[in-house]
């Protein structure tokens, strides 16, 4: 199995600091079935390329590594070790992990720079489909080359290969190739090497963040990509569409041109909301139900702000969150800045206390009804902020969404979502028993019957 990358243009030695990996070694990685290798086969001023070969052994698929409880992961006639498969994208993210995420910290400028590169991936299998690697690499930008070759020259009736060494050369950053690569490389195969949990829903996302939501074949790469579990992928694609708009087959072309240049619901979710607390005039924020802290991060970067509490019920949430604020390495001013917290919403907690400002963004829909209430005191009551600004999907909104069939929700994890007329009602509620006011806006391209996709509320503290 080996995966080449190369970087033409000048003073490409420098790949191996990209991909922290020194070109003048051979390095070895252990693997659960077998070793990778990172080597360089060419390296120069003008082009330099870097290989990863795996070597799988195809005794330890069949029977399962030596203490292991579990059995073997494939038949002994199989094509496992031989094919570029999820064992090639979990290499990938193993060993090329920092490069994925885009930092180089001797050369940050050159990792935020898209570059000439060119991969090539040797026996992909797509079996047959001749137009799957246009359809899948074409859109971002790529030249695609696919090579196929007969299975057997001396037995022409056997006919072609399901096998392609597949080209792909763009002007790109390195971090974009080797995410689009970890994504794309199991969607030809559709069959993992390891049992799927409903956290590769969060790492599709996380990897397919700022590419895939605006792919022209995302569901069907979402759907190969989870090819035997589908549930995932619908969840998957109910968070990937929930941002697009209905396309109108009456707009003209300065229409369909500002739809392509639109800004995504989640980025103007997270400005609006960034902006309703800095005129809020609060100094301290804690963030509630915080995700993966994108409105955490702007906050940061805020010289009004000067304290960000991140707060989140799950565990690997905040790990996570802590890996894309790049805590470990996060300047002292803004860290010093930060607090991450693991804590339940619909539980009286003091923690919650004395902040000027609580933000419950995209968080309410996913409480069950009857702890409504229990949230309702938590926050309003007992954390009781000067300012509580809080979204949620307006369910009028989804009939744009062509993808969703008729009263379904937004999202699998959803329990509920309201109309305006139910959130206009519910803020009403809030302000009489616990004190508020509350003025209501939307974000996202309104539509004239139906509103806006998000709805908001920004409650203030009487007296």
């Amino acid at each position: 199995m080996l995966l080449t990358i190369t970087y033409e243009g000048t003073n490409t030695q420098e790949l191996g600091y990209l991909l922290h990996k020194n070109p003048e070694r051979t390095q070895q990685f252990e693997l659960s079935y077998g070793k990778a290798y990172v080597f360089y086969p060419e390296v120069s001023d003008t082009r330099t390329t870097a290989a990863l070969l795996l070597d799988i052994d195809p005794l330890d698929l069949a029977r399962g590594k030596v203490g292991s409880k579990d059995g073997g992961l494939f038949d002994y006639v199989n094509d496992r070790p031989y094919a570029s498969t999820s064992f090639m994208s979990t290499a990938i993210v193993r060993i090329f992990g920092t490069a994925m995420n885009g930092r180089c910290d001797k050369w940050q400028e050159l990792a935020d720079t898209p570059l000439k590169l060119t991969a090539c991936l040797s026996s992909l299998k797509d079996n047959g489909d001749t137009e799957l690697a246009k359809e899948m690499f074409e859109p971002l930008g790529y030249t695609v080359t696919a090579q196929r070759t007969k299975l057997d020259e001396h037995f022409p009736e056997w006919g072609i290969s399901p096998y392609i060494d597949l080209t792909i050369t763009g002007t790109v950053k390195l971090s974009e190739l080797l995410n689009h690569l970890y994504v794309l490389i199991p969607v030809f195969d559709k069959q993992k090497h390891y049992y799927i949990a409903e956290d590769e829903i969060q790492k599709l996302l996380s990897h397919g963040e700022g590419w895939l939501a605006e792919h022209p074949y995302k569901e069907k790469i979402t759907r190969r990509y989870f090819t035997a579990r589908k549930s995932y992928a619908r969840k998957a694609l109910d968070i990937l569409l929930s941002d697009e708009m209905i396309d109108d087959d009456n707009t003209d072309d300065t229409e369909s041109s500002k739809k392509e240049a639109r800004t995504p619901l989640n980025t103007q979710r997270m400005e609006t909301v960034k902006n309703a607390v800095l005129a809020s005039g609060a100094s301290s924020v804690i963030d509630l139900g915080c995700g993966e802290c994108r409105l955490t991060s702007l906050l940061l970067n805020e010289q009004q702000i000067k304290k960000v509490t991140a707060c989140d019920v799950s565990v690997s949430e905040l790990e996570k969150a802590a890996q894309k604020l790049h805590l470990d390495r996060m300047q002292p001013y803004r860290k010093n800045k930060l607090k991450l917290m693991q804590a339940s919403l619909t539980y009286r907690d003091k923690r919650f206390e004395g902040y000027d400002c609580a933000c419950v963004i995209e968080v309410i829909e996913h409480i069950e009804p009857l702890r409504i209430p229990a949230f309702e005191r938590s926050v309003f009551e007992f954390a009781a902020p000067k300012t509580v600004i809080l979204t949620t999907p307006n369910r009028e909104y989804n009939t744009n969404y062509e993808h969703m069939q008729e009263n379904t929700l937004r999202h699998g994890d959803h329990r509920f979502e309201w109309s305006r007329e139910e959130f206009r009602a519910w803020t009403e509620h809030i302000c009489e028993t616990f004190g508020y006011s509350c003025e209501i806006s939307g974000i996202g391209d309104p539509d004239e019957k139906l509103g806006t996709p998000t709805q908001m509320g920004v409650f203030t503290k009487n007296g």
